[in-house]
């Protein structure tokens, strides 16, 4: 009798393994190493992906170097070779192997060769051939590679934060001195962070290090984390004597921008003081901002991480780091299980879709106009411009309404976060939806505004991001998540104000994919009225690059930057000017506010200008051939007091569209008729007839394996059941529909065939009888399935009967019961007889 593939293993691979000197210690068996797509809002996961092995070198504390998958005895040494491949690639270790415990089966990823071999390569045989392809050094004692990652107890090391934490050492061993990681928020990347940093560290590699931030509480919550560091580590501030005995040192821009004893932070340190400089989220602190303090440290390591991938406004951080040494976007995080998955339901208002307000119509319409003191009214607003210098509180109110209901319907304690334009927008909002929800939840912070002004802003992220807090739940705010704030438990995100930016769009929706077990928060909602949807993408492959200015560099650059109001120039304005993607200039205006420029490309040239009391400026200028032409920028100056909004009332506001996206396993954004035609697509693929799917469906154990790989492969029947207007149909009849244009059955229907079966009901006494019609209501209202669940003989009003001593006594014995419920289900699908 031929192994199975467990005996395969025990009996044939492991003694295979011990010969060639594979210990305990280097061996990990069925490893999960994703949790498994989350399918649904109540967590249910998809398969976990299990290599039978992976091997470490020299031990499972430091380098996967090869998988292997074991097939039966029976089956060829080739069968499970696809398999590995697609596992190694995964973990990025060199050696896939498959075997059926007599012939092993190699692909060498460094030659892309496949060879048979009767015994497995030893450790020291698979390690030498590994450091000779990587060029790496193999003296254990001098390896970061080898040294041991820190062990979390309530944070194991993920596959993919192994993969980026090995790429990122691998390529510093082998000289880049620019180093860039791309990880989906949510994903870990202080996490690894940390462990390069740990083994480089232990191995005297590097010795002193700065982890760059830009928000102060990001600069605590990472100080926290590197915690095994112990008294090594250091956080800089503008109020405290700088600390030269430290070695882990953790500090924002504007502290090392600020100024102490006539020079900058970063300029108190010496050029060569630290061998390693992180800097954290580089996509959105921008490349004016970090440049300056890496030019001082310009013979440390750089090392950048970003949640997002190439874009238009974020092509210099590339430019300068380079292509990343790993990537691993949120689609992958939510095919593994690590992220949640999400919908999209967007709404437009009447106004909002023809993006515009017209006055004069408005007028003609009843809409009756405020007009403060000072304030010049125009005749067209555009839907950017809504709560920025027009208020319409007719739409504020519409939209906190479809938001109140939506929340109804889905959760109303889920916490949520609505971006609002500004920060009397927001307050208004909030009003609102406190207003709406008043009457069922006796508090008056239901929602809360977080915004600058909130003096408890940073007490009210706290309560929001406490899964056991009730209250608030609700914040509404102009840029929370965008600037770094975790809230793990958040369900919804509201976009009410118009974002243009890729990069803001991705990091807001980021921080809302972090699964929250406490919360029990497996999924969230995209809930939006201004189109920021139409900014999601695949997350891997980037638009086309902004060609970067060529030669020759020989035209100019005089530029005058002035007051916009007075004409008058600005002295000491900061300028930085983009010579390349990879090469800013940093000037400072004169007296009269000029600076000159030479040596710059044919063409246009990016300028970043800013000055104290003005509004920031980016913009592209000219050069020119000679020196003498001169042209201007103009800065608007900061307004403090805040500007009246023109009011709109009695205007009619209404949605006038509506639609749900979701995302396929692709990557791709379906509207909901596109998700019908994905779903009968799949479900046409595999079932030929009518017939076929009747065999398939009257086998409970089939059934239930179906289902679990529709919700895999994306196909939810309970979404498509809801889309075609048929929540009650059952499943069966619900893709006999779909796919062979059978009528469609309810369960109400179905179960009405077995109430009227009488002499089925009577053939029983009055208390199986009750056990009985119990049964079908149950099916009624969740179908056949309902019947299988583990929990379904512990609840009302089973529960009190007891199952062996009750309802298995009431039937005369088990067997009674199983035949009854078999009966149940024959009349339920009388149509399964005739096969």
């Amino acid at each position: 009798m031929m192994l199975t593939e467990e005996d395969t293993r025990a009996k044939l691979v492991d003694p295979k393994l011990r010969e060639s000197g594979w210990t305990e210690e280097m061996i990990e068996r069925e490893k999960p190493i994703t949790l498994g797509r989350i399918l649904n809002e109540s967590g249910d996961r998809g398969r976990k992906k299990k290599p039978d092995y992976i091997l470490y070198y020299p031990n499972k504390s430091s380098v996967p170097i090869a998988v292997i998958e074991a097939e039966a005895e029976a089956k060829p040494a080739l069968a499970g070779i696809q398999q590995a491949k697609e596992y190694a690639a995964m973990l990025q270790v060199p050696f896939a192997y498959s075997t059926n415990g007599h012939e092993i089966e190699e692909f060498d990823n460094f030659t892309k060769k496949q060879r048979t071999l009767e015994r497995f390569p030893s450790p020291e045989e698979l390690w030498r051939r590994y450091v000779q392809y990587e060029g790496i050094e193999a003296r254990e004692i001098e390896n970061p590679l080898l040294y041991p990652y820190y062990a979390f107890p309530d944070k194991p090391i993920r596959y993919y934060q192994e993969v980026a934490t090995r790429n990122v050492i691998k390529a510093i061993l082998e000289g880049k001195r620019r180093v860039l990681i791309t990880m989906a928020t949510g994903s870990g990347k202080t996490y690894v962070a940390f462990q390069v940093v740990w083994k480089l560290f232990n191995t005297r590699k590097i010795r002193r290090v700065l982890y760059l931030v830009d928000r102060i509480f990001l600069r605590e919550q990472t100080y926290q984390q590197f915690f095994p560091f112990g008294d090594a580590r250091k956080e800089l501030t503008e109020t405290e004597e700088i600390d030269k005995t430290k070695d882990i040192y953790f500090a924002t821009y504007q502290t090392l921008y600020s100024e102490k004893d006539g020079k900058k932070v970063y300029e108190l340190f010496d050029p060569d003081f630290f061998d390693m400089i992180i800097i954290d989220e580089c996509h959105r602190s921008g490349w004016n901002r970090w440049h300056d303090i890496l030019k001082h440290f310009s013979k440390a390591i750089h090392f950048g991480m970003t949640a997002t991938p190439k874009r238009s406004d974020n092509i210099d951080t590339y430019a300068y780091f380079g292509e990343p040494v790993y990537s691993y976007p949120m689609r992958q995080g939510i095919e593994d299980g690590f992220l949640a998955p999400f919908e999209i339901r967007r709404i437009f208002t009447n106004i909002d879709k023809s993006g515009k307000l017209v006055i004069s119509e408005a007028v003609s319409f009843g809409a009756k106009i405020e007009v403060p003191p000072g304030v010049e009214l125009k005749e067209e607003y555009s839907a950017k411009e809504f709560e920025r210098e027009i208020t319409i509180p007719e739409r504020t109110k519409l939209m906190a309404e479809y938001i109140a209901k939506i929340l109804e319907s889905t959760g109303p304690k889920n916490k949520t976060v609505i971006f609002c334009v500004s920060q009397s927008h927001a307050a208004e909002v909030a009003k609102e939806m406190n207003n709406y929800f008043a009457s069922r939840f006796n508090t008056s912070n239901y929602a809360v505004r977080i915004v600058s002004e909130e003096r408890d802003a940073q007490e009210l992220v706290k309560k929001l991001r406490d899964s056991e807090t009730d209250f608030p739940v609700i914040a509404t705010t102009v840029d929370l998540l965008s600037t770094g704030v975790d809230i793990p438990p958040v369900k919804n995100i509201v976009f009410l104000q118009y974002i243009n930016s890729k990069v803001v769009f991705h990091q807001i929706i980021g921080r809302g994919s972090r699964v929250d077990e406490a919360a029990k928060k497996f999924t969230f909602r995209i809930i939006d009225f201004t189109g920021a949807s139409r900014l999601i993408d695949d997350w891997d492959v980037p638009p086309g690059e902004r060609e970067p200015p060529h030669g020759p560099f020989d035209y100019y650059l005089k530029c005058q930057v002035i007051d916009a109001e007075t004409g008058i120039g600005i002295p000491n304005a900061s300028v930085v000017v983009l010579k390349s993607p990879n090469n800013p200039i940093h000037v400072r205006t004169d007296g009269n506010g000029f600076f000159a420029l030479s040596e710059l490309p044919r063409g246009g040239v990016r300028v970043d200008v800013s000055a104290s009391g003005y509004k920031k400026k980016e913009t592209t200028i000219q050069t020119f051939p000679s020196p003498e032409q001169t042209i201007s920028i103009a800065l608007a100056r900061e307004i403090k007091e805040k500007k009246p909004l023109i009011k709109v009332k009695n205007l009619e506001v209404y949605i006038t569209e509506e639609d749900t996206l979701r995302i396929d396993l692709q990557g791709r954004v379906l509207t909901d008729a596109e998700y019908i035609q994905y779903c009968k697509d799949g479900l046409v693929k595999r079932f030929l007839s009518l017939d076929q799917l009747k065999v398939l469906w009257r086998d409970r154990e089939k059934r239930l394996r179906l289902k679990q790989e529709l919700e895999e492969s994306g196909i939810h029947l309970s979404v498509l059941a809801s889309l075609l207007k048929q929540p009650d149909a059952d499943e069966f009849d619900l893709i006999a529909h779909l796919v062979f244009d059978v009528p469609l059955l309810t369960r109400d229907e179905r179960a009405q065939r077995i109430k009227l079966a009488k002499e089925f009901i009577e053939g029983y006494g009055p208390e199986a009888r009750e056990v009985i019609l119990e049964i079908v209501d149950r099916v009624r209202r969740y179908g056949t399935d309902e019947l299988a669940m583990p929990h379904f003989w512990r609840t009302p009003p089973f529960d009190k009967m007891g199952f062996l001593r009750g309802v298995v006594r009431i039937f005369g014995g088990k067997d009674n019961l199983i035949q009854a419920i078999q009966n149940l289900e024959r009349m339920y699908y009388p149509e399964f007889g005739n096969l």
